[in-house]
C-alpha cells in the first residue's frame, strides 16, 4: 500500500473516534476487509475440529502447506462482548487473517470458538479456553506444532478469557498475548454486556479480576491498547502497568497500538499494513529463544 493511502487509511480509522458502537465497528470492518490475506495453496486449513461437547467447542487450524515440525503454536480467542462472536467462516476474512497470518510466519495457527454469555456465565470462557489448551496439547503434534510452544492470544472478550486461564493456569503454555483486555472488573465500566458475563452482584468482581494475578505471573505476557481504544480499556491497561511495577520494579511488556481502534488491531494482522504481526512474532521467538 502506497503511503498516501496508509495515510488516508488512518485517518478513516481516527475519525470513527474511541466509542465503540455498532456504527463504528461496521466502518472498520468494512476498511480493513480489502485488506485482509486470502487464503492460497501455501496454507492448509483444518476446519471445526471438536474440543469439547457445546455445540461452540470448535476450532481450526492453520498449517503451512509444506509441513511443520515442532513450530510454535497461536490460538486466537475472538471478542464480541462475551455475548457475540466467532472464529469466521471459511470464506470471512476475519479471524482466517491470524491463522494464515500464523502459519506463513512459520507457526501453526489455531482459532477458536467458546460458549457466550448470558447462556454461559464467568468463568465459562475461560474454562473453554483451558479446554482447547488440553486438546491441543494432546493433538497439535499431528499437524507439526510444539505442545509445550502454545501461545495463546486474545482480544478484547476473548482477552478477557485468555487472563482467566492465566490466573488460574500457567504450566500448560508457553506465553500469553492479551490485546485491549478487561483486568479489574471491580473498577471496569458497567454495560448490559458486562453483567451478562460476569453478573451484578459486585460483591464477585474482586475474584472475578485477574489484575494482581498477572501482575504477578512469572509468564511471558504481552499486551496491547489501542491508541482509539474507549477510555475503560485505556484505564485497565494504565491499572495494568501500574500494578505490575508495584510488584516487579519493572514495565510488563506493553505496547500501544499508534492509529487503531478496539477492532483494527487484530483485523490489520497479516495485512500490507499490519504493526502487530511482527511484533507478536519478535515476542514469540524471544520466548523461544
Amino acid at each position: 500500500m502506497s503511503a498516501p493511502a496508509m495515510n488516508d487509511l488512518w485517518a478513516q480509522i481516527r475519525s470513527l473516534g474511541y466509542e465503540l458502537t455498532p456504527e463504528q465497528i461496521q466502518a472498520t470492518t468494512e476498511l480493513m476487509a480489502p485488506l485482509a490475506p486470502r487464503p492460497g495453496t501455501d496454507v492448509t486449513v483444518h476446519r471445526d475440529w471438536v474440543y469439547g461437547p457445546d455445540p461452540r467447542h470448535r476450532l481450526d487450524v492453520f498449517v503451512p502447506a509444506a509441513g511443520a515440525v515442532g513450530a510454535p503454536v497461536v490460538v486466537f480467542v475472538h471478542g464480541g462482548g462475551f455475548v457475540r462472536g466467532d472464529k469466521g467462516a471459511p470464506d470471512a476474512p476475519f479471524y482466517n487473517n491470524v491463522g494464515l497470518w500464523a502459519a506463513r510466519s512459520g507457526c501453526i495457527g489455531v482459532t477458536m470458538t467458546y460458549r457466550l454469555a448470558p447462556a454461559a456465565s464467568w468463568p465459562a470462557g475461560s474454562e473453554d479456553v483451558g479446554a482447547a489448551v488440553r486438546f491441543l496439547r494432546e493433538n497439535i503434534e499431528r499437524w507439526g506444532g510444539d505442545p509445550n510452544g502454545i501461545f495463546l492470544m486474545g482480544q478484547s472478550a476473548g482477552a478477557v478469557h485468555v487472563a482467566g486461564y492465566v490466573a488460574e493456569q500457567q504450566s500448560q503454555i508457553a506465553g500469553a498475548i492479551m490485546v485491549s483486555g478487561i483486568y479489574d472488573i471491580a473498577r471496569a465500566d458497567r454495560n448490559p454486556f458486562q453483567a451478562a458475563y460476569y453478573g451484578e452482584d459486585a460483591a464477585r468482581f474482586p475474584e472475578q479480576s485477574t489484575l494482581d494475578e498477572l501482575a504477578e505471573s512469572a509468564l511471558p505476557c504481552f499486551y496491547t491498547v489501542s491508541e482509539f481504544d474507549p477510555p475503560n480499556f485505556q484505564r485497565q491497561a494504565a491499572w495494568l502497568v501500574e500494578a505490575h511495577a508495584a510488584r516487579t520494579g519493572q514495565w510488563p511488556r506493553v505496547m500501544q497500538l499508534t492509529g487503531h481502534n478496539h477492532l483494527s488491531s487484530v483485523l490489520q494482522i497479516g495485512s500490507a499494513v499490519d504493526t502487530l504481526g511482527p511484533e507478536l512474532l519478535r515476542f514469540i521467538v524471544a520466548v523461544r529463544d
